[in-house]
């Protein structure tokens, strides 16, 4: 473990993605430091299929093989939901009937959710933004304040505990320490 990484052993994180067109270290970089910090991550995907990650929305990036498939997720046994971005990725999920209803889950039962860049469109689509003060990629700020948000913030990360549950929100790839920094404080409040 990282020197200031807390120990997030015990930990259990629901990771969700389509199997196509996820940004790479939106999703990587966040499972490779929750799993070396101790947490049990699982990547869920719509279908059993590699997951193929992109690197700026085009280019390839890794392969990564979920876990499990939305349809068979039972959220309540996960502390933290985390949406990942990617703008295929994310245009994707938030039509998912399984992402919903996992979505749903976790912000119906007081449970964090980290969202970054695109990934809080699924958050749109279920209405859990209404209310919540947040950061996203910056096209999707006009969807988020449409959907009844507090207010949308151009910073690296956003954490708002208002309506109910946690919401943590970053902008991009390169807000990922800020966005790490505040799932590893909630995950170890938890």
């Amino acid at each position: 473990m990282a020197e200031n990484t807390p120990d997030l052993s015990g930990h259990k994180v629901l990771a969700i993605v389509t199997n196509y067109g996820v940004e790479q270290d939106e999703l990587v970089v966040p499972v490779e430091h929750l799993r070396n910090a101790g947490a049990e991550v699982t990547v869920a995907a719509v279908k059993e299929d590699p997951v193929q990650t992109l690197v700026g929305d085009k280019d390839p990036g890794r392969t990564v093989t979920p876990e499990a498939k939305l349809a068979d997720v039972d959220p309540g046994q996960y502390a933290l939901l985390l949406v990942p971005g990617g703008t295929l990725n994310a245009d994707t999920l938030r039509l998912d009937e399984n992402a919903q209803r996992i979505a749903r889950d976790f912000t119906s039962g007081g449970r964090p959710v980290a969202a970054i860049c695109h990934g809080p469109w699924l958050l749109v689509e279920t209405g859990a933004v209404r209310g919540k003060s947040l950061t996203s990629y910056p096209s999707l700020r006009t969807d988020i304040t449409n959907a009844g948000a507090a207010q949308w913030a151009d910073k690296e990360v956003v954490r708002c505990d208002a309506e109910g549950f946690t919401l943590i929100t970053s902008r991009n790839p390169g807000d990922l320490d800020a966005f790490l920094g505040e799932i590893d404080a909630v995950l170890a409040a938890a």
